[in-house]
């Protein structure tokens, strides 16, 4: 997968950080320490590690990954991650 998105709310922004759908590449989310969970009144999981956002911006820089944009949502930070 070429394309990451992370996020987490402005008041977490020390984590969790919300690394990946139930879609994601089980190998990259293995390597940043991703569990799969499902929040209540969601039909859908979400991978989550407890770092916070910058430790996940590093391990994705790392490994190739580099932002192409970010963006604030509401209380929501943004990041899209490209590896070429």
């Amino acid at each position: 997968m070429p394309y990451v998105l992370i996020s987490t709310q402005i008041r977490l922004e020390a984590g969790p950080t919300m690394v990946g759908d139930e879609h994601s590449d089980p190998h990259l989310m293995s390597i940043l320490g991703a569990t799969k969970r499902s929040m209540l009144g969601n039909n859908f999981c979400e991978y989550y590690v407890n770092d916070a956002p910058r430790v996940v911006l590093d391990k994705l820089e790392s490994l190739g990954y580099r932002v192409v944009s970010m963006t604030g949502v509401g209380q929501t930070l943004v990041w899209c991650l490209h590896r070429e």
